[in-house]
């Protein structure tokens, strides 16, 4: 299940989206695997339908899901082009440090300090 904090500032479609995100891309959810129906998930989670769907629909445009009509929503074997884009952007980053002959270990903890401040 995913954790939906109703006090934090996140609002809860991102949490939701996030939270499925993350286990997408941290392969505890695999290729192929069926998500809840919009109004199943909802129902656990105590949130509108509208907010789960609105979580699926930018999980679908980001490719981590893929929905197969009245299939269902399934995690979509293109879960690896976050991957990819990350690992885009961090060649260009290196690529900006190096130009800049910001150090390796500086270069990192800027990353670091990054991520942390933008987690939801």
């Amino acid at each position: 299940m995913i954790p939906v904090d109703p006090a934090s500032p996140v609002p809860p479609f991102e949490q939701v989206r996030a939270g499925l995100a993350r286990r997408i891309t941290e392969r505890t959810l695999a290729v192929g695997t069926k998500l809840p129906t919009v109004r199943a998930l909802a129902a656990d989670l105590g949130l509108a339908a509208n907010t789960v769907a609105r979580a699926y629909r930018e999980l679908e445009e980001a490719g981590l899901v893929e929905t197969r009509g009245r299939a269902g929503t399934f995690v979509a074997s293109a879960g690896d082009r976050p991957r990819e884009l990350v690992r885009e952007a961090a060649e260009a980053y290196a690529v900006v440090c190096r130009r800049y002959t910001i150090p390796p270990d500086e270069a990192i903890a800027i990353v670091r300090a990054a991520l942390d401040a933008n987690r939801p």
